[in-house]
């Protein structure tokens, strides 16, 4: 008897998802892209971000008609070095790699150039459109607003998205100086995972209507959703910690993501609307793009961006740690071990894959976990 395996290979889980966009209506360049980006978190070991979230944030949202499968990409206003496009709550991905090309051609062309999008959704890891910059000898930044759930420092709800606010840089190393973070101290999956292994969550983390904290795993769960509890900021509850720098930091991420292209912010972004229904979502993103040929090269740029990461790699280690990390090379390392392999699925999502497949007839696919 063959043990079955949880590892999908690279080929079949990407043309089944694929496909399985495909079957939902999303047109097949689309499909590609939203794959392309979705498989990159597992590529890069952010399981958050990938196949386990395949059907609840994509393909449910289409169904529940919250979002667009074909994604009308409509330019409001363009600058030689500017640009603000509407989504029209169609993909997030799709909407995500055409302003990050645009920003792109713009800084091919001027040095320098910043898209900004409303009414998208979700747009998958931010780090994807970051690395599309370095792959084009650009400095990449962006970031994205999100549902409501860190609260300001000194507040008790729950107000901003997890933010993240993310940079790419070209290197001369075999892969990007990428950071890729939420601005909350923690995310809500890291919360699901202590919920599952039964760990209380960490004291400064979450921050209850009472203004103390929370650590009850399962009752944080319930709590995020009702508005009882609230993610802290990057550095934890109150000022002690330095919270104060990741409600700064949040606050940033969603000024860019709403003011210059006016869009939703805040306590609008729930993805409920006034009826109490669920309703689009109605994000907002900006994405930057910094030529380096147009400072003092590519090259010169790259190599002193090398040599401050191995720099801070070869200094002094802490007694017990074998390694000092910088931005972006755990994933590589992760992307080394995974790329002859394939994707490892949970149990939870083998089950929602195959009833994705049995509901769309997509019968050509057979997985090794079955």
């Amino acid at each position: 008897m063959s043990m079955k395996s949880n590892v999908v290979d690279w080929k079949t889980i990407t043309s089944f998802v694929t496909d399985a966009f495909i079957g939902y209506g999303i047109p097949e360049e689309d499909a590609k892209v939203c794959a392309d980006v979705l498989l990159e978190s597992d590529k890069r070991g952010i399981e958050s971000h990938g196949v386990n979230r395949f059907k609840p944030i994509y393909l449910d949202r289409i169904k529940a008609g919250i979002q667009n499968p074909v994604t009308n990409f409509e330019i409001l206003k363009e600058t030689p070095t500017t640009a603000v496009v509407d989504g029209h709550d169609g993909m997030g991905q799709v909407i995500g790699v055409k302003s990050m090309n645009m920003a792109i051609e713009k800084a091919k062309k001027y040095g320098m150039g910043m898209v900004v999008a409303r009414n998208s959704t979700h747009y998958g890891i931010a780090g994807y459109y970051a690395i599309m910059a370095t792959k084009a000898g650009c400095i990449g930044i962006t970031g994205t607003n999100a549902r409501p759930s860190i609260a300001p420092t000194f507040g008790v709800e729950n107000k901003l998205g997890t933010n993240p606010l993310t940079f790419g840089m070209p290197t001369d190393e075999d892969f990007p100086f990428v950071l890729d973070c939420a601005t909350s101290i923690t995310q809500r999956g890291r919360i699901e995972y202590y919920s599952r292994v039964g760990k209380p969550t960490p004291a400064g983390m979450v921050i209850g209507r009472d203004g103390e904290t929370k650590t009850d795993s399962d009752q944080i769960l319930s709590d995020l959703n009702t508005g009882h509890a609230a993610l802290a900021p990057l550095g934890g509850i109150g000022e002690e910690l330095a919270g104060y720098k990741g409600y700064g930091y949040a606050t940033v991420v969603e000024i860019l993501s709403a003011a210059l292209q006016q869009g939703n912010f805040l306590q609008r972004l729930t993805g409920i609307d006034e009826n109490g229904k669920k309703g689009p979502y109605h994000l907002g993103h900006f994405f930057v793009a910094i030529d380096t040929e147009a400072f003092l090269g590519l090259e010169a740029f790259k190599k002193t961006c090398g040599d401050i990461l191995r720099e801070l790699r070869s200094s002094a280690k802490a007694p017990g740690c074998e390694h000092i990390f910088t931005a972006g090379e755990k994933e590589y390392l992760v992307w080394q071990e995974r790329k002859d392999s394939g994707v490892p699925v949970n149990e939870a999502v083998q089950q929602e894959i195959i009833k994705v497949r049995d509901e769309l007839g997509l019968v050509q696919y057979k997985f090794p976990f079955e």
